[in-house]
């Protein structure tokens, strides 16, 4: 760590030295290697965000990339970022720097040693390698543009380190997920004080949603299976549909399905009211179950559904249905069928919160792309100031998603100053 001196004047300063700062900062003194960069960042050791991701593997990327997996700004807005730094662009840059991935079935990319400490030392090798400034403990609490000439942009940024000058800055401070980590929204504050209006609703994204205590779903914790969730408004017209898995837990609901969903559920149910519901077995269609459990005979609904679910989720089905667990198909009636089949398909689920930024994988709003120039990052409102990484109103699914808004963007702003 490197002190501060009075009056330090230096090129670029970046706020923040996590995937996207690390990025800027990497692609900066590529670019233009005279630049004197100074990552500056208030945790005592970088890239907590890098260690903690995919279970400590780190999703690097995903094997297919496309502005319908991200929400917050326009697609056509994300496009232009995503398209100057692509999936293959990431897997060389990575490749190049020691780092070979490998995908699994579900298109995830992960680094070959299952380690995030491989992707994390190999950026801070490559920093160190280009003489790149880090200095940790340097929270940054105020930044102020002391010149907005276009070609002559000047801040002063300051903390209870000191201050020094920039004649260029990047805020890669992230939004308010995992607040432990740095990312407690004082980024977003500061781009606020600069002049740029943030989204009206800014929440946790990618976070598990939580049930009454009392629901019984939470008494069959540890389940975990494939499913199909369904948000619609009371009318009936469907918000969101996503399949996927889903695990129960003593809270709620957790798994990449409810992940994916938490956001679109808090974003609606904010503004009116919705509905969720599980269907448990997705790759059956409501007529192909009707004419299965016409067809039983002698046979019980619970045998037949202990073929394809949990045995503690058959018993807690039938229960809801009012299906005694002895009774054969022939002795079903019209109405326990009916029964049996909503609560198979249209499971409702009372959704009662979320379990919030705390554990939150990523922020949905932040600045919008509406406020930045595409080509470069460079905010509209402050020239020499650029934003890169999740203060910017950009939320992707689970899957490597959000690191790729990362790197992209990163790269964006350091090819540009």
């Amino acid at each position: 760590m490197s002190e501060t001196r009075a009056n330090e004047q230096v090129d670029v300063a970046i706020v923040g030295g996590g995937a996207a700062g690390l990025l800027a900062a990497i692609w900066t003194a590529r670019t233009n290697p005279k630049l004197r960069i100074v990552i500056l960042d208030g945790a005592k050791r970088l890239g907590a965000k890098i260690l903690i991701a995919g279970g400590g593997r780190c999703n690097v990327t995903n094997e297919k990339i496309t502005p319908q997996d991200y929400w917050g700004s326009s697609s056509n807005a994300i496009r232009k970022v995503l398209g100057r730094f692509t999936q293959p662009q990431t897997v060389e840059f990575f490749s190049q720097l020691g780092v070979k991935l490998k995908r699994e079935p579900t298109g995830k990319l992960f680094p070959v040693t299952d380690k995030a400490r491989t992707v994390l030392d190999a950026l801070l090798s490559e920093v160190q390698r280009l003489s790149i400034e880090i200095r940790l403990e340097h929270r940054v609490e105020n930044i102020k543009a002391i010149s907005n000439a276009p070609e002559n942009s000047l801040f002063e940024i300051t903390g209870p380190w000191g201050h020094l000058v920039s004649k260029q800055t990047v805020l890669a401070s992230g939004g308010k997920s995992v607040p432990k980590t740095g990312s407690d929204g004082h980024g977003l504050e500061l781009a606020r004080r600069l002049g740029h209006e943030l989204t009206p609703e800014i929440f946790p994204a990618l976070v598990p949603l939580h049930l009454d205590s009392q629901d019984p779903l939470t008494d069959l914790s540890g389940i975990s299976l494939p499913t199909k969730l369904e948000l619609t408004e009371v009318s009936g017209k469907r918000i969101a549909s996503i399949q996927g898995d889903l695990l129960l837990t003593h809270k709620g609901l957790s798994g990449p399905a409810v992940l994916d969903m938490s956001r679109h559920w808090l974003a609606a149910s904010d503004q009116r009211e919705v509905r969720l519901s599980a269907n448990w077995l997705p790759e059956f269609s409501a007529e192909h179950l009707q004419e299965e459990l016409l067809s039983l005979g002698k046979r019980t609904a619970r045998g037949y559904l202990r073929e394809h679910l949990p045995d503690r989720l058959v018993e807690h089905l039938l229960a809801v249905a009012k299906v005694p667990a002895d009774q054969t198909g022939v002795d079903l009636t019209k109405l326990q069928r009916k029964a049996l089949l909503n609560a198979i398909c249209i499971y409702p689920l009372k959704i009662t919160g979320t379990s919030g930024f705390k554990v939150a994988e990523v922020t949905a709003g932040g600045v919008p792309l509406s406020q930045i120039d595409l080509k470069t990052m460079q905010s509209r409102i402050v020239p020499g100031l650029y934003f890169c990484g999740e203060i910017c109103d950009v939320d992707g699914r689970i899957g490597g998603f959000n690191f790729q808004w990362a790197w992209a963007s990163g790269y964006v702003v350091g090819t540009s100053l």
